[in-house]
């Protein structure tokens, strides 16, 4: 008697979950031909992860973030992998490198390499903290690009970063690079 019930409620279990699954797979849209490798993004998923900022700086998130902001920011949620101070232990050193471009070791960090602040802002708010990415706020990123600058020298300690002020950041290193798309040149119409 036992025996039966049991099967019973084993095909009654297989029954829910095997209707679960098929209700799951006919709210999704159907998969493309081809090796099955997914469902095409929605508009809304692609829009979530749609968050790249070009040098220019267009699309710049609201927000702003002061280096004394950013130093209590990075206390808490940076000192771990980069040291303090950005001195780099374990992970990447993220100050210093002046002058050192040219040396056959040279230190690439912000300061000495990097074309552009906005990139900066761009890589901390969509990859850091390497274990968390996407979690900081635009403000907490603001922050950490001004905190990062002012340890580089770049900016001042009473300087706010936001949408309109870091494009306008000039950093040492920019004139050493070439534009990957150099603008058409003009031509003159007869």
């Amino acid at each position: 008697m036992s025996t039966r019930r049991g099967a019973a409620c084993l095909v009654l279990a297989l029954g829910v979950i095997g209707s679960g699954w098929l209700s799951a797979q006919q709210s999704r849209p159907a998969a493309p031909k081809g090796p099955g490798l997914g469902v095409p993004a929605t508009p809304a998923e692609i829009a979530g992860a749609d968050v790249s900022i070009p040098p220019d700086g267009s699309g710049l998130p609201p927000g702003s973030g002061t280096p004394a902001e950013g130093g209590t920011i990075y206390n808490a949620k940076c000192v771990a992998c980069h040291g303090l101070n950005g001195a780099g232990v374990p992970a990447d050193r993220l100050v210093g490198g002046h002058g050192t471009l040219k040396d056959a070791t040279p230190v690439k960090t912000i300061g000495s390499y990097w074309p552009y602040a906005t990139t900066l802002f761009d890589y901390i708010r969509r990859a850091m903290p390497y274990h968390e990415p996407h979690s900081l706020t635009d403000g907490e990123a603001y922050a950490l690009t001004a905190y990062l600058l002012h340890l580089n020298g770049i900016i001042a300690a009473d300087a706010t970063m936001d949408a309109t002020s870091l494009p306008k950041v000039q950093m040492p290193n920019r004139a050493n690079f070439l534009p990957a798309y150099p603008p058409k040149p003009q031509v003159k119409k007869k």
